[in-house]
């Protein structure tokens, strides 16, 4: 076991929830009134909420620091809007745009019978523009086994990947210095000797080797890294 590396283990079924009438909020750190010991966020990363939206339900969120957003579809597609510039995501895409501090943004629930899932990942920089323009990206999965990088505007980088049942890979980080959160979108995996189930997160700090070793215990596998 690597006894070098700092870890902490956020499980799924210990994240904060708060609901309303068109939402239910899954959070992984501190966020309104959840607030437990140990669930500060971790460096840059400040937020990661996991929201589900009724049919034809609106959400907005402000931001109080200048801040990076990253918004990742995981069921259904969604349309959001920030400093007076809107888009679509499809699912397969991710959206980025910067916010300044105390600016805010809005996601949509497009569809009539439909509930939609979406990340939300925040990640504060030391400055932002006021409007800028949101960036798409679209996630190639065609490349199996293998992690994409997801077009970060900030210098954190993030990538995903999907895995066959048993794929091996290892992660090297950009910045040898970086921390760096792991969060299972789909099925399981091992990384760094830590079994990770849907939605459960893993903070390395000090990463030993700056290199990250995983492997997917389930078929259609999904990863997600962010250095932070």
């Amino acid at each position: 076991m690597d006894t070098q590396t700092d870890v902490q283990i956020f499980l799924a079924t210990e994240r904060g929830c708060s609901e309303s009438e068109g939402l239910r909020s899954y959070h992984t750190f501190n966020f309104g009134a959840y607030r437990q010991e140990g669930r500060r966020p971790f460096g840059a990363l400040q937020l990661l909420n996991d929201d589900v939206l009724r049919p034809g339900a609106s959400l907005s969120l402000r931001v109080e620091q200048p801040t990076e957003v990253l918004l990742l579809p995981l069921v259904g597609g969604l349309g959001y809007g920030c400093g007076g510039v809107s888009d679509f995501l499809e699912p397969g895409q991710a959206g980025w745009f910067s916010l300044a501090a105390n600016e805010s943004y809005t996601v949509t629930n497009p569809y009539e019978t439909e509930y939609i899932n979406v990340l939300h990942i925040w990640l504060t920089v030391d400055t932002a523009e006021r409007g800028s323009k949101i960036q798409t990206v679209s996630i190639d999965f065609g490349h199996r086994n293998a992690l994409v990088a997801l077009g970060s505007p900030v210098p954190h980088a993030c990538c995903i990947g999907l895995f066959d049942g048993r794929a091996e890979g290892v992660y090297s980080l950009t910045d040898a210095q970086a921390n760096v959160f792991v969060l299972v979108l789909q099925g399981a995996f091992e990384v760094a000797n830590r079994l990770l189930e849907a939605k459960d997160g893993l903070a390395l700090r000090s990463v030993q080797d700056a290199q990250i070793e995983f492997e997917a215990l389930s078929e259609n596998a999904i990863l997600l890294l962010i250095e932070c």
